[in-house]
């Protein structure tokens, strides 16, 4: 369009004349930007949607239009927005902080750097990084350098490496002597005589000891197995003759020895100590080891005592005097290092009684993670070694030894066949509760099958008003000590650790000299040991002494195992009628205690809750009160029902009625259940997040809340009581069909109702650890810095181990010649399919005695890409193994030598498990 003024046109019309085009105004400034950005915005749009070569041709164009003040203007552009990432960092930082990282650097490394460029060479040669080096080999310079000298300690040190003096041991020994005075031919000659005669007499033992054991020895004993476990096992059996030729011909042999011992010349060595190759500790305490007491005779009760009990520390509080304890860690450890522990515990000796505190229900024992002992796997080769060995440590039927196994196997028909395997397998008698109560770990203080003591088996190991109490508060105090124990337990054992080395250095202080302290240490380290295995053990232990109380001598004396299976039978077949009519009433009776439970929920909040929302005075909306209550009122009324068929049934009860059908009709309505387990976390989800929004409702939990008609419970804490029905329903059954004849009518639907509410409870408890399992790996992950996603399908948590990198200086030697050192702290993180290395820091606040931890990711290995190798203990290194992976090797340490023997054992066979799947 031509552009001009018209004569028609008015001055004020001037602002909205057009060049080139009759839309771009001239002076009216404000409407030529609008009009410019709505172009920019249109070609804008237009760039996005051309395709990639189209955009770079519209790109190359509009750079062959541009002037070459128009092109520096791009190019200035460019350079503030993007940053150059290859800058020498000694141009840029401060010149402390690039030293600061130069002197993390070796000798040879500097060396190197300083060829990089001049920067470098001027940084790397200076004194500050120079001077510690050299004084660290004592090579202090001859002379004071001038202000302005420079490298003079780089000089030095290099002149102090070039002309090393070093001297053979031959001209060491000419030039300073040797600490070892030389001695004449007839002194040495009388010195290697007595040793002779030493080793001699200590043969004659050896031999003698074997002739002993091997009249008496039972046919089945291996004679290749450990002398220390043949020992202890075979030298109760020995006749009372035996004994006492054998402890005279002891006791002479120990006034020999010692008279050799006196008599020979006091001669050191390098480190102060003699030292004899053929007579190691073990070997010592062999010969000075003097048993005055019968060996006939079982005075020991023990008692193991899973981590997994809840709140297993008062459990632990609660054992009386006399009885030896063992608390055993539930997740990571296996039936060989369980052994371990009671072997150490037992020290030789054989239990009169041993009793097995675990978890578990009427049908297996959940021993440690992984083994579930049951009917179907109790004869597999490791479980059958292991309950084996476990018997061996007991004392025979014949003598009243008995094991006390605290899971109720009595109330099931498959639980009394694991009891029965058991006995059959080790030759010792077995026993478990036979009770009935519903409620957490109940069961132990009602009837034990098999019960050969005048006591009850929990009170000869606990004392009865403490573990009361524990039966009582132990829902309470498991869900209170549960978070608790999570995060005081590293602590509590670091401290535990600290306090034993402070009291023992303290003594050692105050009672010695330096001198003595730096020949004892290894005494100290000792003491410290057995400071913190004495605080993890009963502090009333062996003060008094219970007397053993013998089991009926009638039991046993032909075939022990015969008798004990009459025994369980004769058992199982009186009063079964009266028992069936126990067991259905205490089913009635829970069942109204949970009914109850579920109506709190319904008439303390859900009915205030309606009311106000009725009263357009509402504390939550109809969709809230709808996600939270929906599923569990459903679940009121399905038991209500459940419940009055079950009174209906025991009006007129007789040993001809049945219970099966109505559980079989309450197992195909489960689908209530269902709903409300798939929602629960949506539910409590909605409970916090309403409480956090609502101040109402906040007030009104607050009204309501662990109040008298409550139970003193909250409401997330009512919603609880479903999932814990189902493990009392399965436990009921069980001890229902036990004492049901096997021609009775309700048999098969006892078994077909079981086996619903099992299949079921499976479900239930497989959702609960796949969540535990998830929360586990998010703390994880939350805890390491770096860490990568560690949230896959089957992966959980088995063990974490605390351990010590070290760096060998000399890989060509021999393994019992290197040295190594040690670079920092690692914890090792094991999974069900990987290995987590990470680096442990450990600082310490202002004006705290406690330290935190902090974790740095480093690596992650597949178990079936991961090689184990053991290095043997030497002068230089104890307890270290190496991990080996793809690409890198690890050279770690454990602190004591039980958690390297847990770690590589729980450790191998995870390995197994993995090649195996």
């Amino acid at each position: 369009m031509s552009v001009g003024r018209s004569p028609r046109e008015t001055p004020e019309m001037e602002s909205f004349y057009t060049r080139f085009s009759a839309w771009t105004p001239l002076s009216n400034k404000s409407l030529n930007r609008q009009l410019f950005q709505e172009r920019v915005a249109l070609i804008s749009h237009w760039f996005d949607l051309w395709t990639k070569k189209q955009q770079q041709e519209f790109l190359f164009t509009i750079l062959l239009r541009c002037t070459k003040s128009q092109l520096r203007f791009v190019q200035d552009q460019f350079s503030e927005r993007i940053q150059v990432a290859k800058v020498d960092f000694s141009t840029v930082l401060p010149r402390f902080i690039s030293l600061y990282i130069f002197s993390f650097l070796s000798p040879k490394d500097l060396c190197a750097a300083a060829q990089v460029s001049w920067p470098w060479k001027f940084l790397t040669e200076q004194d500050c990084l120079w001077m510690p080096k050299c004084i660290k080999f004592g090579w202090f310079l001859p002379y004071t350098a001038t202000e302005h000298e420079y490298g003079a300690w780089k000089h030095h040190y290099i002149a102090c490496v070039s002309n090393l003096d070093w001297l053979t041991p031959r001209e060491a020994a000419a030039t300073y002597g040797t600490l070892n005075e030389p001695k004449g031919e007839d002194e040495e000659l009388q010195a290697r005589q007595r040793e002779k005669c030493l080793r001699k007499i200590i043969w004659e033992k050896i031999a003698l000891r074997k002739r002993e054991l091997f009249r008496v020895r039972p046919p089945w004993v291996s004679g290749t197995g450990c002398s220390r476990f043949f020992e202890s096992r075979c030298r109760p059996r020995l006749p009372a003759t035996v004994r006492d030729r054998v402890g005279l011909r002891e006791a002479l042999e120990k006034q020999l020895v010692l008279a050799s011992l006196e008599a020979l010349p006091k001669r050191s060595n390098v480190s102060g100590r003699h030292s004899y190759p053929l007579l190691s500790k073990k070997n010592w305490r062999g010969v000075f080891k003097n048993d005055d007491s019968p060996s006939h005779a079982f005075q020991t009760h023990f008692i193991l005592i899973s981590s997994r009990i809840p709140a297993y520390e008062m459990v632990v509080a609660s054992v009386r005097a006399g009885v030896t304890s063992v608390v055993y860690e539930h997740s990571g450890v296996t039936l060989e290092s369980m052994l371990q522990l009671i072997d150490k515990a037992l020290d030789g000796q054989k239990a009169q009684s041993m009793g097995i505190f675990s978890d578990g229900d009427s049908r297996e024992i959940n021993l440690l993670q992984g083994y579930k002992i049951g009917i179907k796997n109790v004869l597999k080769p490791d479980v059958r070694d292991f309950w084996e060995k476990l018997g061996s440590y007991v004392a025979p039927e014949g003598e009243g030894g008995h094991v006390d196994l605290f899971v109720p196997l009595g109330a099931s028909e498959a639980g009394v066949e694991v009891l029965s395997q058991l006995s059959q397998l080790t030759g010792t008698l077995f026993t478990a509760p036979a009770g009935i109560a519903t409620g957490s770990y109940q069961h132990i203080l009602s009837d034990w099958l098999g019960q050969p003591q005048e006591r009850a088996p929990p009170f000869i190991y606990f004392s009865e008003s403490k573990l009361l109490m524990w039966s009582s508060l132990t829902d309470c105090l498991e869900d209170t000590l549960k978070s608790a124990r999570k995060q005081l337990s590293p602590l509590f054992k670091e401290l535990q650790k600290h306090i034993s080395g402070r009291l023992i250095g303290q003594f050692m202080f105050d009672t010695m000299t330096m001198t003595n302290i730096l020949n004892n240490q290894e005494i100290a380290q000792a003491l410290a040991d057995g400071l913190t295995e004495l605080s993890k053990e009963n502090p009333e232990r062996n003060v008094l002494e219970d007397s053993p109380r013998r089991a009926n001598p009638s039991l046993g004396k032909n075939d022990p195992n015969f008798e004990l299976l009459v025994q369980l039978e004769r058992k199982l077949q009186t009063d079964s009628a009266v028992k069936r009519t126990r067991v259905v009433g205490e089913l009635l009776q829970s069942e109204r205690k949970y009914v109850q439970m579920l109506e709190i929920v319904r008439d303390v909040y859900v009915t205030p809750l309606k009311a106000a929302l009725s009263s357009n005075r509402a504390i939550l909306s109809a969709a809230n009160i709808q996600i939270i209550f929906s599923d569990i009122l459903q679940i009121l009324s399905l038991n209500r029902q459940f419940l009055g068929n079950l009174r209906d049934r025991l009006q007129d009860w007789g040993p001809a009625h049945c219970v099966g059908e109505i559980f079989i009709k309450f197992g195909s309505q489960l689908n209530t259940y269902t709903n409300f387990f798939n929602n629960y976390p949506v539910v409590l989800k909605t409970i916090e997040k309403c409480r956090e929004m609502i101040p109402a409702f906040r007030a009104f939990l607050k009204r309501h809340d662990k109040t008298v008609v409550t139970k003193m419970l909250s409401l997330p804490e009512l919603l609880l009581y479903p999932s814990r029905r189902f493990k009392e329903y399965v436990h009921l059954l069980y001890a229902l069909r036990l004492h049901v004849p096997a021609d009775h009518a309700d048999r098969g639907d006892l078994t077909t109702a079981i086996d619903q509410i099992k299949k079921y409870k499976g479900y239930i408890d497989q959702m609960k650890q796949n969540i535990d399992m998830k929360d586990q790996l998010s703390d994880i992950q939350r805890t390491i810095c770096g860490c990568p996603t560690l949230s896959e399908v089957n992966r959980y948590l088995i063990r974490v181990q605390d351990v010590a990198q070290l760096h060998c200086c000399e890989e060509e030697i021999n393994f019992s010649l290197r040295r190594y050192e040690h670079t920092r702290d690692l914890s090792l993180f094991l999974f069900s399919d990987a290995l987590l290395l990470s680096g442990r820091r450990t600082s310490h606040a202002p004006f705290e005695r406690t330290s935190k931890s902090t974790y740095q990711f480093i690596a992650s290995v597949a178990l079936h890409r991961l090689l184990i190798e053991d290095i043997p203990d030497s002068k230089c290194i104890k307890n270290a193994f190496i991990l080996q992976g793809p690409k890198h090797e690890w050279i770690c340490a454990t602190e004591a030598e039980d958690d390297k023997f847990l770690w590589l054992s729980v450790l191998q066979n995870t390995i197994k498990r993995t090649m195996e799947k």
